[in-house]
């Protein structure tokens, strides 16, 4: 039934940090995290012949519209016969943060950044992470660089790591870099205000693109998840809107993954043990294979994605419409990514859904724990120290960001639910137009489209089968839960 009291933004806050604390997350920082913070007077300041300077470069980040802490910088310039090299600066956290500090311990604990509409629960304290720590535009800022270089067709030819000091000469968003890159918008006035940056786009657009057909020709797995998230005007719930996978996100999606792989190699070739990202071939792929059959797709008896990334591309094509529902199905029958330790010498497990044979996570140390383990055995090897972490701790940490992760992602799921909820609570009564996306034992769930919120169907479940488009009415709603009630109208 529906609360008494109509539901605001306060309230999703409220429900969120209790969540967080119910999964074993510390939504606060504590005071001893405070008294460090108030000893950083600065930024990371390291000079000497390893620290390359490449603020020169026409550097630029492109992240989400209110995104402040900058992880990465991109750049590109043209080589002879067509070759390309892509520089990746990825934020040096750990000249600030060092292990085992009070900061990176509440940065253990939590192992990531959780993202909620109504609050974000940085990893790390937003002075470093939004700041000092963060590729501000017109800031110099230490970075772990990787150089690749490809060929014309987009193959790798080589790659290295150093250290650098850069400067970020234009943020950009998502939705405003990929309206230009697809002609439908201008160039973002932080772009047009840097000569040469707007072919400097155009160039990482490109290689980005070859990047990704490539990947798809290998079996990269290409799913369209519902992750809405609600809009907010003060305290109030105005909108739920899905996120666009548009050409800006895919421009750094590829990059980002070029990097990840190359950092893995490096730290492979250099032999010492490191945290790796993996998804492991599905064991129940014969339960994908059923599904395919269902849809008249013969897949192969042993895990092929290659084979499964055409049915998937088959499918978005013939049925957009119920392509998110399936990608859901799909994803829940692979299982989740997981972090392993990779020791000198062992055969790689590699990333099935991106179909990637060596992949780690290195380019988000201010947002995951992952990411700055990572960057620390970096700069061990670079400078010759010894590393930073023993096969054993790797192995705890690697199980303890793999549980946290997790985590943090029901947290965001439970409040997606919860935002919807108070968005929808005024409009008990009203019909809405849906399809049906799943009907199990505890009941059959129903994804409206306007706004794209899903609950349950508590009335007029009979005969109804999954993909069928129904018309529903809005029964109840509850904000604390994250229930959303329907029944079935003609």
């Amino acid at each position: 039934m529906n609360s008494s009291r109509n539901h605001h933004r306060s309230d999703l806050v409220r429900i969120a940090t209790a969540s967080m604390r119910e999964r074993g997350l510390e939504p606060e920082f504590s005071p001893r995290v405070m008294e460090q913070l108030a000893t950083i007077t600065g930024t990371g300041r390291e000079s000497g012949a390893q620290i390359s300077n490449l603020t020169g470069l026409l550097w630029c980040s492109i992240d989400n519209d209110d995104s402040l802490d900058l992880d990465q910088l991109t750049f590109c310039e043209l080589l002879a016969d067509g070759a390309v090299k892509l520089r990746v600066a990825i934020a040096d956290v750990d000249a600030l943060v060092g292990k085992a500090t009070p900061i990176d311990d509440h940065a253990h604990l939590n192992t990531t950044s959780v993202y909620t509409s109504a609050r974000i629960f940085p990893m790390l304290p937003e002075r470093l992470s939004t700041d000092l720590t963060s590729l501000n535009a017109g800031e110099d800022r230490l970075a772990l660089v990787t150089e690749m270089v490809f060929s014309a067709n987009a193959t790798l030819v080589s790659s290295s790591v150093c250290r650098a000091m850069v400067r970020n000469r234009a943020k950009l968003a998502y939705d405003a870099a990929a309206a230009w890159i697809e002609g439908t918008g201008a160039l973002p006035a932080a772009a047009a205000a840097v000569p040469g940056m707007e072919a400097q786009l155009r160039m990482q657009d490109n290689l980005a693109q070859q990047l990704r057909a490539q990947r798809r020709e290998q079996g990269s797995l290409e799913f369209e998840t519902f992750q809405p998230r609600a809009v907010f005007e003060g305290e109030k719930v105005i909108d739920i809107r899905q996120q666009a996978h548009n050409r800006a996100r895919q421009l750094i999606e590829e990059v980002m993954i070029a990097t990840n792989g190359c950092t893995a190699r490096f730290l492979a070739l250099h032999g010492g043990a490191s945290l790796r990202r993996v998804v492991r071939s599905p064991e129940r792929w014969l339960r994908i294979v059923e599904l395919a059959r269902q849809y008249g797709v013969a897949l192969p008896p042993e895990p092929d994605s290659q084979a499964l990334a055409g049915f998937l591309a088959k499918r978005h094509k013939a049925d957009p419409l119920r392509f998110p529902d399936l990608s859901l199905v799909i994803v829940k029958l692979m299982g989740s990514g997981e972090y392993v330790v990779e020791m000198p010498g062992s055969a790689p497990i590699g990333h099935f859904g991106l179909a990637v044979r060596n992949y780690t996570h290195s380019t988000a140390p201010n947002r995951r724990f992952p990411d700055l383990i990572t960057s620390r055995i970096l700069k061990a090897v670079l400078t010759g120290q010894p590393a930073p972490y023993s096969s054993a701790e790797l192995a705890d940490l690697a199980l303890h960001c793999t549980g946290q992760e997790d985590a943090a992602q029901k947290v965001e799921r439970q409040m997606r639910k919860s935002e919807a909820a108070l968005l929808l609570e005024a409009r008990v009564g009203q019909r809405f137009e849906g399809i049906v996306t799943g009907s199990t034992a505890d009941g059959v769930w129903v994804r409206i489209f306007s706004p794209p919120a899903e609950g349950k169907l508590v009335k007029g479940m009979a005969g109804l089968q999954v993909g069928e488009k129904v018309r529903v009415k809005l029964e109840s709603t509850n904000v604390e839960r994250g229930f959303i009630d329907f029944v079935r109208v003609e």
